[in-house]
């Protein structure tokens, strides 16, 4: 461009000399100039456009990361729902949100109407049944352990007798063939076999017991803490209406009223594919990011890989659980987030950019500049990033490798679209003067 601009030069003080000319003569003169400058610049054009232009990075010393990507949401493994099948009018508040409580407390008291007070009743009378059930088995236990040690002592007593022992003490096998001691035997065997059956049986009672309690705390006037925790989301006050829910098949249904959060840290739940499961290892490291938290970056480890997986439109995804290292009030169930996965981490790898890495015939090569020539040289790869490849042998710290070449044709076309042939564009203008 520096030679173009100097030809303009001479050529506008050549032009200077014709201005005593008439004005077509000036005119015929100008376009013969005009063609000229077209013309040289459009040979220094071609010169340049024929020379390769490179794009290059050189091969530098680093870490090398490599993660695999994976979407999901935060799973609610820290928090329980506070729920209750009660129906009526609400008319005591026990906690407030942000409030502490322990497993057992009241949230709230409930003034029931008609259909939660005979949903009340029939729950408190499900728990008394499993209540006199248990008392029963205990009864039942005390008989039993007492048969049972009346007909050990009735075995032993036969046992230990001249007719069942030998005079050295050893046991008369004869004799404890016979019907009578084989009757007395078997009755105490019995009689054991029955206790141990029913210490099963209150061990069953007391589950039936817990299970009537727990069914009747889920109806009954007041409403209790499931865990131990932080209240929140708690939207009723006094006066709220509870009223009764019911699920499809006619039976009673829960309601939510608040939540309890744990000091559990929050877990992510994240899908793999079948590509990147086998790739991810118990205990990784992870980076995560919310949708609903830009500004911020949340570190955390993989502590569990559903390996069955769930296949939902021919395509199989495999839950990874991932447990941040802290967590925060701003982080709640079923946000969306993402989390990145580190897999291999390589330190002090020799890394170039992974679309300088190039394959022919089955030999991986990158180019490399030196001294202004490009030679091929061939390279072992070693991890990858996507964005960056280590290279184990081929090239050196400090290589300049090519990534990109711009071709001539690419440089031509470039020069046509932008220059005029009256010298617009990159070849700049020339303006004829006249008198």
């Amino acid at each position: 461009m520096e030679l173009i601009s100097k030809i303009k030069k001479s050529l506008i003080a050549v032009w200077s000399r014709f201005t005593h000319l008439s004005r077509p003569v000036q005119i015929i003169i100008g376009l013969l100039l005009i063609l000229s400058v077209w013309q040289i610049g459009s040979v220094v054009r071609s010169k340049q456009a024929s020379k390769p232009q490179y794009q290059t990075a050189t091969a530098e010393k680093g870490t090398l990361v490599v993660s695999i990507t994976g979407s999901g949401q935060v799973s609610a493994a820290n928090s329980a729902s506070v729920t209750t099948q009660t129906s009526g009018v609400v008319k005591k508040i026990y906690v407030q949100n942000g409030q502490e409580v322990t497993t057992g407390d009241p949230i709230a008291e409930v003034d029931l109407d008609l259909d939660g007070r005979q949903r009340s009743a029939q729950a408190y009378a499900s728990y008394q049944g499993a209540k006199n059930s248990l008392d029963s088995a205990k009864a039942n236990l005390y008989s039993s352990q007492s048969t049972m040690l009346t007909q050990w002592r009735t075995f032993v007593d036969k046992a230990e007798g001249s007719t069942y022992t030998n005079p050295d003490g050893s046991p008369n096998a004869d004799q404890r063939q016979t019907a009578q001691f084989m009757t007395t035997n078997d009755d105490w065997l019995a009689a054991e076999a029955k206790y141990k059956i029913q210490q099963n049986a209150i061990l069953q009672a007391q589950t039936s017991l817990n299970s009537a309690w727990a069914s009747y705390q889920q109806s009954s006037p007041i409403i209790y803490a499931p865990i131990s925790g932080t209240v929140s989301g708690l939207s009723l006050q006094i006066g709220s209406v509870l009223n009764a829910q019911t699920s499809s098949s006619g039976s009673s249904a829960s309601q939510r009223i608040a939540n309890i959060k744990t000091a559990a840290t929050p877990m992510i739940t994240v899908n793999l594919t079948e590509i990147d499961v086998p790739k991810v290892q118990i205990g990784n490291k992870a980076t995560i990011t919310m949708d609903a938290l830009p500004d911020k970056t949340f570190t955390g480890k993989v502590i569990s890989i559903d390996t069955t997986g769930t296949v939902s439109s021919g395509v199989t995804n495999y839950p990874a659980y991932i447990s941040l290292d802290t967590g925060s009030d701003e982080i709640f169930p079923n946000m969306s987030a993402t989390a990145n996965i580190i897999t291999n981490v390589v330190d002090n790898a020799i890394l170039i950019p992974s679309g300088a890495v190039q394959t022919q015939n089955g030999e991986t090569y990158v180019r490399i500049l030196k001294n202004g020539n490009v030679t091929q040289g061939a390279v072992t790869i070693g991890a990858s990033s996507g964005t960056q490849s280590e290279i184990t042998s081929g090239i050196s710290e400090g290589d300049v490798i090519v990534t990109n070449i711009i071709t001539a044709t690419t440089a031509t076309s470039t020069a046509k679209s932008t220059t005029s042939p009256f010298g617009g564009g990159a070849g700049g203008a020339f303006r004829m003067g006249g008198r």
